[in-house]
């Protein structure tokens, strides 16, 4: 369901469980999973009044990104598991950035989930959009990163405002435009 595991969620109905990280302790939940992995999970969610091929073609058309996307400035590779991505990262209140994560899931229609190592490679952060159809022509966006490793939560912890920034913006620019796109062809 969407990459996702909902009938072993130790986390409730309201918080849901990347099923690709089984075990990972995420939010405010203390001590991680049962292998004992910490982690830090940061999240933006919004519901777009747009059916999952709309919001999936924005998503998957990488180098168009630029022209709504106000965290990805550049956005160029192939949505292919093991591919490279070059993407430049403008978080707010930050300089952009260019980073080059791998593709470690993509399903249409669904998600996107890339890994970059972070702190030095003592951490990984585990980036994902996913999309969550919840009624005929309305969705749920999940637009999120998972840090993990030694230091990647204390990495995450340093830019964590304007991560939750740039998600929320990403969130809302993605709703503006999937919206817009949906409406004339209604």
């Amino acid at each position: 369901m969407m990459g996702m595991n909902r009938n072993t969620n130790p986390l409730g109905a309201t918080q849901l469980s990347p099923s690709f990280m089984p075990g990972f302790g995420f939010g405010k939940r203390k001590g991680g999973g049962g292998d004992g992995v910490k982690g830090l999970k940061l999240e933006h969610r919004i519901g777009v009044q747009a059916p999952p091929q709309v919001i999936w073609d924005l998503i998957a058309d990488l180098r168009a990104w630029p022209e709504w996307n106000p965290l990805y400035t550049r956005a160029e590779g192939v949505l292919s598991i093991g591919a490279p991505l070059e993407l430049t990262l403008a978080l707010p209140e930050q300089p952009p950035r260019h980073i080059e994560p791998v593709v470690l899931d993509w399903v249409p229609l669904e998600q996107l989930h890339w890994r970059t190592s972070v702190a030095g490679g003592f951490g990984t952060a585990i980036r994902y959009i996913e999309i969550d159809q919840v009624a005929e022509h309305a969705c749920i966006v999940s637009n999120g990163e998972l840090f993990r490793g030694l230091l990647g939560p204390t990495s995450a912890k340093r830019v964590q405002r304007p991560l939750k920034k740039g998600f929320a913006a990403m969130g809302e620019a993605l709703k503006a435009k999937a919206e817009a796109a949906w409406r004339p062809s209604r």
